[in-house]
């Protein structure tokens, strides 16, 4: 039997309840996880860790809203991550971690060997966090690291800690997907993701949302679209003072770059298709050409 997934929200769960959870990470018949928002207490959640840490199946795991809401927790958590060997996709959001939780989370998600998402929204974390978060994005060919971060609503994070991950992720040889909505970076920050998306040869999906940007951070990016070769695909800047026709530009500019690639990518299946195509060189003698791309990514999250 293939293994399947356990979706609680906002439940107060009772012993019985995750006996039964525990069991089937045990039995590796739970690929996802998720208990939004639920009320467990200090034993079950160690329970929970535990079965986590044993599990060989469970590939996402959601503690969302408040779950890991104290060091002790933090700890257990820690803990399971250093023994578990498959979560790919780790969610936080709304975890009371602050820079010092994290600090004793970090060493686990340092040394995972398959996590490539991570959502600490809201985790009230400040510079020292960001940090630490800077490590999980190694530089080209260093080893491998996060293909997709949110890091949404940590209004304590200072530009200093914000230009530290935009370098991070300018130099990121895996992030695909970075969500920074809802904090305060305003367009001095903006710039310095503009310089960063420009350098990046991976980052699909940037979201500014609600992030106090306004005409300048836009022109800014604009400019980054127009001028230079991006991997960019989505850039959201919904409720930010900039104007609809500026949204409209860039977002004009990113659709077209996507046009293009589409285009090559079939004519990529083409020659793969037909690996051997006759073409005319300028001085009309045949020349044989072969090519062949490949690549996948895991894309499977929820908030």
């Amino acid at each position: 039997m293939l293994p399947g997934s356990i979706q609680i929200s906002g439940e107060t769960l009772s012993g019985a309840e995750i006996r039964d959870i525990c069991e089937s990470l045990r039995e590796n018949s739970v690929r996802l996880l998720s208990l939004r928002g639920c009320q467990l207490s200090e034993r079950d959640f160690g329970h929970v860790c535990r079965g986590a840490a044993e599990s060989r199946s469970l590939a996402q795991l959601n503690l969302n809203l408040g779950i890991v809401s104290n060091i002790n927790r933090v700890k257990q958590l820690a803990e399971a991550l250093k023994t578990n060997r498959s979560v790919q996709s780790l969610f936080l959001h709304g975890s009371p971690l602050t820079d010092a939780g994290l600090a004793l989370l970090n060493p686990a998600l340092s040394i995972h060997p398959s996590l490539v998402a991570l959502d600490l929204g809201d985790c009230m974390l400040g510079d020292e966090g960001i940090n630490l978060i800077c490590g999980l994005l190694p530089p080209d060919g260093a080893k491998s690291g996060l293909k997709e971060l949110t890091l949404s609503a940590n209004p304590g994070v200072t530009s200093k800690g914000w230009g530290r991950l935009a370098i991070a992720v300018a130099h990121s040889s895996q992030l695909r997907v970075l969500n920074l909505d809802y904090n305060p970076l305003g367009d001095q920050v903006a710039g310095m993701l503009a310089v960063a998306v420009a350098s990046s040869r991976t980052l699909e999906v940037l979201d500014l949302e609600g992030t106090g940007l306004t005409n300048q951070s836009a022109q800014t990016l604009l400019d980054m679209v127009e001028n230079y070769p991006t991997a960019l695909r989505t850039l959201i800047l919904a409720e930010n003072n900039i104007s609809p026709e500026l949204q409209q530009q860039i977002s004009d500019l990113l659709s077209e770059g996507e046009e293009e690639e589409e285009t090559e990518a079939r004519e990529v299946t083409t020659r793969e298709k037909n690996p051997w195509i006759c073409q005319n060189s300028s001085n009309s003698q045949m020349v044989l050409m072969t090519s062949g791309l490949g690549d996948s990514l895991l894309a499977e999250t929820e908030m």
